[in-house]
């Protein structure tokens, strides 16, 4: 994660330690031992102990050893409880995240509302308190890589695709979002924002460059399987068969349509393996010899769903035939 200038000016060194400049940090932890519960005597001859509660973060034989390496700070008068410093140099191109973060480097509501106003300048915008993308983006520097890929469940505004677009653009990165949003704004606002980010857009008389990138937008439709857990008719056969190829890792281009030249009923293949769907809204099915001879071509294997199986167990396994039961073995996602 790249440092931040503010960040930068955490670190100083006024001990003159030839490593370079550091920053301090607690030794006591929360999480007590009694075997890491002892005195310590500071170099002006003091003696401190952990805060009730707590103990100290290190052995005694391990804290000698980082007072021997110069890695305690005593206080510039060698008279105050220790700390470990923390060279720059340990955190190489990155940072190690702190407990607080500033509103100069992070920003505040107030930013974050300013920011979608200008965004959406020429309309209201239904949300109070959004969160500023300069948060999301310090959340997303810690943890995440240039090549993540990041759920918003609760996606709100839209403030995590902006801040992963922004983000990418600073450092190179290829991160992916997947946005989920079940309220009515979820085009007009969500996607539009992120639409506007990539793409650029008018705030009143300046116009803000986009940032690049692309994202798909996708509405959910009626629901695959009813309450009892049977397929929804309403939805229609070919959606139907959509869902079985994908649950059958059948890829786009490995899927046939409804009516193809093999048999209605063929979903694809992998492999050498084909895909049927043997299923009519009104009637029940069944895999049996007369549509085994319907075929007109022979597959190393076969995945076929149906209502009913009417063949011997050594005739399915002659012919290499997996049979799945219509709807109880249709797995769900």
């Amino acid at each position: 994660m790249p440092r931040t200038e503010s960040q930068n000016r955490r670190y100083k060194n006024p001990d003159n330690d030839e490593r370079g400049i550091w920053t301090s940090g607690d030794v006591s932890v929360k999480t007590y031992s009694a075997s890491t519960d002892y005195p310590i005597t500071t170099p002006s001859g003091r003696i401190v102990k952990p805060p009730a509660g707590y103990c100290w973060r290190f052995s005694k034989e391990k804290f000698e050893e980082l007072v021997a390496d110069n890695r305690i700070w005593f206080g510039s008068n060698g008279d105050n409880v220790p700390r470990l410093k923390r060279f720059l140099f340990d955190v190489q191109d990155g940072i190690v995240p702190v407990t607080i973060w500033f509103r100069s480097e992070v920003g505040d509501n107030q930013e974050g509302k300013q920011e979608v106003k200008q965004i959406f300048s020429e309309s209201s915008f239904p949300f109070e308190t959004p969160k500023p993308s300069r948060l999301i983006e310090r959340i997303l520097q810690i943890a995440t890589d240039k090549n993540s890929i990041i759920l918003d469940s609760f996606a709100g505004s839209g403030t995590t695709a902006h801040a992963v677009v922004r983000l990418n653009k600073e450092d190179g990165g290829k991160r992916k979002f997947i946005l989920i949003e079940t309220m009515d704004y979820a085009e007009t606002i969500t996607a539009e924002r992120v639409r506007r980010v990539m793409q650029g857009y008018e705030a009143g008389a300046k116009t803000v460059a986009g940032l690049g990138g692309s994202f798909d937008f996708y509405s959910i439709g009626d629901v695959i399987f009813d309450g009892e857990g049977n397929l929804n008719e309403a939805v229609g056969v070919e959606e139907i068969r959509k869902y079985v190829a994908f649950t059958e890792n059948i890829s786009t281009e490995n899927r046939v349509s409804l009516n193809n030249q093999h048999s209605p009923y063929l979903l694809g293949t992998v492999g050498e393996t084909a895909y049927f769907f043997i299923y009519e809204i009104d009637a029940i099915t069944a895999l049996n010899l007369d549509f085994l001879a319907s075929l007109d071509f022979k597959p190393q294997a076969l995945v076929i769903y149906a209502d009913n199986c009417l063949l011997s167990k050594e005739l399915m396994q002659k012919y290499n035939i997996i049979f799945k039961k219509i709807p109880r073995d249709i797995t769900r996602f």
